[in-house]
């Protein structure tokens, strides 16, 4: 493959600590070694970038999507994989995504990182768990604010049941199947 192939964007959606952004890193570095054209969009990082002065109401959290939905559509059309870790907690707002990359001719993929949520607390990678259940955060996706699961992703990966490495090569399969690898 060379840098012309053509791109999709891969939104790996699911709670907080599923194990999305560790996927996605390792499927990166494979999809590179393989010549690819790949870019992770994380969450946290557009949070901090993209996203800056966005909250965690519904409305902010829409807007945040859409707008790593513009940059993933926009990647995509030249060429790019582009892996999209993000909760991205409302099904209309990734359905409106979707569309968006339909409309454009782009390839989209939709991962539901179903890890469950008493899992996602024990490994609590980043101490949200630990801080809502103390009480110094609330709205926290999935345990006291919504997330809406896929209900037909074109993947499920259930990342407790599995290693990063099998979780990766499911999803790598997936890519060869719809002709992107």
């Amino acid at each position: 493959m060379n840098g012309t192939a053509e791109g999709a964007t891969v939104w790996l959606t699911g709670l907080p600590s599923a194990g999305k952004t560790t996927i996605a890193g390792v499927l990166a570095g494979q999809l590179r070694a393989a010549g690819r054209r790949v870019e992770v969009l994380d969450g946290d990082e557009i949070r901090t970038f993209l996203s800056a002065g966005l909250g965690f109401s519904r409305e902010d959290r829409d807007l945040n999507v859409q707008r790593i939905g513009f940059v993933a559509e926009l990647l995509a059309s030249h060429g790019v994989i582009v892996l999209v870790p993000v909760i991205a907690p409302y099904a209309d707002s990734r359905e409106a995504v979707r569309k968006r990359h339909q409309a454009a001719g782009t390839g989209y993929l939709e991962v539901h990182v179903a890890t469950p949520v008493e899992v996602c607390s024990e490994r609590d990678v980043k101490g949200l768990y630990a801080r809502q259940a103390s009480g110094e955060i609330s709205g926290l996706t999935g345990v006291d604010d919504p997330y809406e699961a896929p209900e037909e992703p074109d993947l499920r990966i259930e990342a407790h049941r599995q290693g990063v490495e099998e979780s990766a090569a499911a999803l790598r399969a997936l890519l060869s199947e719809r002709g992107l690898v």
